[in-house]
């Protein structure tokens, strides 16, 4: 590897670092927002969503990954989206909501 490539390389890791402390800066400034509990969920749901998009993006490599290995990606959050909605179904359905 080229020393202007691991230059380039050092400086995207240290962006999406400084783009992690912000989001943690960002969550917890979140928490002292008095916007309720199921948006205040909802919100920090999101920036943890976005931040473990950067770290799975750009510190497991899987920005440069073949298609196959995205594709199972995106077949395990549809699993454990169906993991998750299915009891929740049921618990509702029987509960008479």
């Amino acid at each position: 590897m080229k020393p202007e490539e691991v230059k380039h390389h050092v400086k995207i890791y240290i962006n999406v670092f400084v783009a992690l402390l912000f989001l943690t800066v960002v969550t917890v400034g979140i928490s002292y927002i008095d916007i309720g509990v199921g948006p205040g969920i909802a919100l920090g749901l999101l920036v943890a969503s976005v931040k473990g998009s950067l770290v799975a993006c750009y510190f497991m490599h899987l920005i440069d990954e073949k298609k196959t290995i995205l594709w199972t990606l995106f077949a395990t959050v549809i699993s454990f989206m169906i993991l998750i909605f299915v009891p929740l179904s049921t618990m509702f359905s029987n509960a008479g909501y």
